[in-house]
């Protein structure tokens, strides 16, 4: 058997369906059905996880929770257990961390550099047994001489799919894909390029690119190395650290009055401040989500002069974005809050004087 040189061998773990595989973990008697995590039947709540039953049916994460409702009425909709998320995630990381630098990417995947290991391949499928073994949990991969070749191919086969992209076969893998799997190529960018008949990695490659720089400029070089797989970037094991940490609620009936108002607001920033605390982390910029019965949607922030992580701060900052944004009586069909800036001290005690 040929064996194969790397010159640098790039693992691109993602875990399959993992908020909706923890759950069953806890709930096996769920394995199987179509099972989705988010809004809870009779709300207006979106689909966070869907599993693949309920995927077959048309259900996507970031759906609204009536329309998957509509799509699949046999949904089962649960909510996230983020303890256990969390923790079924630091198992995973563990793991990984054992082969070589570890890029942490989110709770559920994450950049491996294998180029010091012998037999990248082999032990690819070593790292996926390990996982389900001790874990119970369901992972794809992707393995490439680059981040950006290695994160489409663990998604070219899922779920518990293994991908492997050869030294030299990366241009041949993407030709076919539609431009915008490449990392980097928005729905903007797209268009443009379609705008030029380019609609596929192959077309990105072969287009003359003085028919790119007019519109691109110096990034069209950038455009035609990324199609052809070229991705110099090296897998960072630089703590992994959220930019923010957020939730929102959209209610089954509009609210209107104070009362009702601020004690859902006061339950959301009880939320934020209990994630960014399990973090360990504290928040400089608290920032408030309102959408209306009409569905027009406001985001307001303000910026505090020290760190804060505890609910009542969290809320005295959300509440004065409230009022400075919202009359009593007009009636509110979403609102969320957020916390960013996030840094790693312990709270200040700050003085904070809102009305």
């Amino acid at each position: 058997m040929e064996r194969v040189v790397w010159p640098r061998a790039i693992l691109h773990l993602d875990m399959d369906a993992f908020f909706v595989n923890v759950h069953i973990l806890e709930n096996p008697d769920d394995k199987g059905i179509p099972l989705a995590v988010g809004g809870k039947p009779g709300q207006r709540g979106v689909i966070a996880s869907a599993s693949y039953e309920a995927r077959t049916k048309g259900v996507r994460s970031a759906m609204a929770s009536s329309k998957a409702l509509k799509l699949c009425p046999e949904l089962k909709l649960v909510s996230s257990n983020r303890p256990m998320i969390r923790s079924c995630s630091i198992k995973i990381m563990e793991i990984l961390a054992r082969y070589g630098t570890l890029e942490r990417m989110s709770v559920d995947e994450a950049f491996v550099d294998l180029s010091l290991q012998k037999n990248p391949q082999a032990l690819v499928k070593t790292i996926l047994k390990r996982i389900k073994s001790e874990t119970n949990l369901p992972a794809s991969a992707g393995l490439a001489t680059s981040k950006l070749v290695a994160k489409i191919a663990s998604d070219f086969d899922k779920p518990e799919g293994f991908t492997v992209v050869k030294p030299g076969n990366e241009s041949k893998f993407l030709a076919p894909l539609e431009i915008q799997r490449i990392y980097g190529i928005g729905p903007k960018t797209a268009s443009l390029l379609n705008s030029l008949g380019v609609k596929t990695c192959s077309d990105i490659v072969s287009i003359d690119i003085q028919k790119l720089l007019p519109i691109f400029g110096q990034y069209s070089v950038n455009l035609k190395n990324k199609a052809k797989g070229v991705d110099n970037r090296p897998v960072d094991s630089s703590p992994w650290i959220a930019k923010q940490q957020g939730t929102e609620n959209t209610f089954e009936k509009d609210i209107s009055d104070s009362d009702t108002v601020e004690a859902a607001l006061l339950d959301l920033c009880e939320e934020v401040s209990e994630s960014i605390g399990q973090m360990g982390r504290s928040a400089r910029t608290i920032t408030i989500k309102l959408r209306w019965s009409n569905f027009k949607t406001i985001t307001r922030q303000k910026t505090v002069p020290g760190e804060i992580n505890k609910s009542t701060d969290i809320y005295k900052v959300a509440k004065t974005l409230l009022y400075e944004n919202w009359k009593p009586g007009k009636p509110i069909r979403l609102m969320g809050v957020s916390a960013s800036r996030l840094g790693v001290s312990d709270q200040q005690k700050l003085n904070l004087e809102f009305e």
